[in-house]
């Protein structure tokens, strides 16, 4: 287990983007995020007090968790020397890159030498099975995106909240680092040999009996060249009975690849369920999840009325706007499965 408080490692990037696994440290367990590590001169915060390593211990933090992303996962020199002074402070480091700490030799000294432990997220196992595809029991919804990094996880956990607070039985199931960060358990996706993706996530997400649903974490897109494989093997392995489409209106080219133009839309949805199929027949839209943080409300609100009469589904901001609509439609379409949730939580 990962021991809380945490100090959320930010150092010096730039991307607001890439420091996602902090945001939703500080966003959903907020009660133990005890502060935030900035270098001198970094533009980016969460609004957690700053501290430095030996502070943060001094105020109770047990584990500073790197939760920043670079280019091809590597931990930088600067990563390894503020690593290195966190663990001679007497935190336990916690990363979900995917170059692992455990094979830097100086932090292995430095965690040897102050007793530490150095957790390494994206660790999938060595015994994961390979797809089936056979039916299963239970419900499971589908978070899935138009590119990267466009709400997927967020979304999940909004629905998860949600159908809870009305009595539904559900379970986020996390299939990324953050993910797994906040729920304490999960599946690294990314880290698992393709041919085992799809039963990764059977595995993640079985049979349940209760008439409850898992919640399941997207990852990629189905349009995006680099990830595409990814989304392709959670769909299947995932079953779901229905998809959330997430994407963000403000942009225009997918993350990383500015060659590539982002779907629409209405692409996005037919693909997804046209994959889906394989696995789940009857696997239906149930909604529109946007990140509308760069607009005003009004014009968020705005948009999200436009969105949901060209696609005839529910469209939500579920920071903004919470995500009640979504689960309406999810009641008028498992309605009967719905409540049987209910009755059994």
């Amino acid at each position: 287990m990962i021991k809380a408080p945490y100090l959320l490692y930010l150092g010096s990037t730039v991307d607001p983007l890439a420091i996602k696994t902090s945001r939703g440290i500080a966003m959903f367990r907020p009660e133990d995020a005890i502060g935030e590590f900035v270098r001198e001169g970094g533009p980016l915060s969460l609004g957690l007090p700053q501290m430095g390593f030996a502070e943060a211990a001094a105020a109770g933090a047990r584990t500073l968790i790197l939760g920043v992303a670079n280019a091809g996962g590597m931990l930088s020199e600067e990563l390894i020397d503020d690593c290195e002074a966190a663990l001679e402070a007497g935190l336990d480091i916690a990363s979900g890159l995917h170059a692992r700490l455990r094979d830097e030799p100086r932090l292995v000294a430095a965690a040897e030498r102050n007793g530490r432990r150095l957790i390494d997220v994206r660790d999938a196992g060595s015994d994961l099975p390979v797809g089936n595809g056979l039916p299963r029991a239970g419900r499971r919804l589908l978070t899935v995106g138009t590119d990267c990094s466009v709400g997927k996880m967020v979304t999940a956990l909004h629905l998860e909240r949600a159908m809870r607070a009305r009595g539904i039985a559900a379970d986020f199931r996390a299939t990324g680092q953050t993910g797994i960060l906040i729920a304490g358990a999960g599946v690294p996706l990314d880290a698992v040999i393709a041919d085992f993706i799809s039963g990764a996530i059977e595995r993640l997400s079985p049979a349940r009996e209760d008439g409850g649903w898992d919640v399941i974490e997207g990852q990629g897109s189905l349009f995006h060249p680099s990830f595409a494989g990814v989304s392709t093997g959670l769909l299947h392995g995932a079953q779901p009975d229905a998809i959330v489409v997430c994407h963000d209106p403000s942009r225009t080219r997918m993350r990383g690849l500015p060659h590539y133009a982002v779907p629409s839309l209405t692409e996005t949805i037919a693909a997804n369920l046209q994959v889906g199929r394989l696995t789940s027949p009857d696997v239906i839209a149930v909604g529109i999840a946007l990140n509308t943080s760069s607009l005003a409300r009004e014009d968020a609100l705005a948009l999200c009325r436009r969105t949901a009469e060209e696609t005839g589904l529910p469209v939500t901001d579920p920071v903004a706007f919470g995500v009640e609509n979504i689960i309406d439609r999810m009641e008028q379409c498992f309605g009967e499965s719905l409540q049987s949730s209910l009755r059994s939580a």
